[in-house]
């Protein structure tokens, strides 16, 4: 049986989306490798020919996602593995939070992955089959002070994620969220800060020291478990990529079980009596 796939990325010109891409390509695989500036991918058309198509797409303009997946499931005849990667980092403290900035920010994050979702599950039902990857990170799974709107986008793709995982098991369509930590991938240059209030200044320069050398990782260890992920049979909803979130997580969650057990009283309480 063959091994080949036909991937669907957005976000492909950079990043885990490109590190990704080109994997699949290397390996023999298809890619419709989509990106707002697409010259940025010549280099894969040039070494990977036909087995590539790119084609230039913005998440946010949603009907242009349903006409680019038209294309690319025209052209290959089938998706196997939809990587839904385009998105940026907005952060801030809440109180510093621009509301315009954080809008665009959930265009892209949120609203953006929704419309792939949307644009590709009629092919995958048809199909029977289909792998979607949505990419949060560890601000999907723990909230940290200054993450701002960035952190509430992840977490609402964490959500759509899971909800979508729980819904189309029964066509044979798998959901994977993909959790990454820190990793050297341009994506913290490329994050936009808001002006911090003197209030928080301290509070954001004490977050932005956790975030060092030690605990960024290397993009290219990511390919083997990612190509691991979608030849599984049988994959998991949540992927950790990094050695580091799962001991932070484990606390995290430890924290919350805590304060739900320190105030069950109260909690069961607030019941009331069984109305017949």
């Amino acid at each position: 049986m063959s091994h080949e796939k036909v991937w669907f990325v957005t976000g492909a010109s950079g990043g885990f989306g490109r590190l990704w891409s080109e994997a699949a390509l290397e390996r023999g695989d298809k890619v419709v490798a989509t990106a707002r500036k697409p010259q940025a991918l010549d280099a894969l058309v040039q070494k990977y020919g036909d087995a590539v198509l790119v084609l230039p797409l913005d998440v946010t303009d949603r009907a242009a996602v349903f006409d680019t997946v038209a294309q690319a499931h025209h052209h290959f005849g089938r998706l196997d593995v939809i990587l839904s990667n385009a998105g940026y980092g907005y952060m801030s403290a809440v109180e510093e939070i621009d509301i315009d900035k954080a809008r665009a920010n959930f265009e892209t994050n949120v609203w953006g992955t929704l419309n792939v979702l949307q644009a590709v599950l009629p092919c995958l039902r048809a199909q029977g089959s289909g792998h979607i990857l949505t990419l949060s990170s560890i601000a999907g799974m723990v909230s940290l002070p200054t993450g701002g709107s960035y952190i509430a986008s992840k977490w609402a793709v964490e959500a759509l994620s899971e909800g979508l995982a729980g819904e189309v098991a029964g066509f044979g369509i798998k959901v994977t969220i993909v959790e990454p930590g820190s990793f050297s991938t341009g994506f913290r240059a490329a994050t936009q800060l808001e002006t911090a209030m003197p209030a928080y200044a301290q509070l954001r320069a004490d977050q932005h020291g956790k975030f060092n050398g030690a605990i960024i990782g290397d993009p290219d260890a990511t390919v083997p478990a990612i190509l691991k992920l979608v030849d599984s049979e049988d994959p998991p909803l949540r992927l950790i990529l990094g050695n580091w979130l799962l001991p932070m997580v484990k606390d995290h969650y430890r924290s919350r079980l805590e304060t739900w057990e320190a105030w069950a009283d109260v909690s069961n309480a607030a019941q009331g009596a069984p109305r017949v």
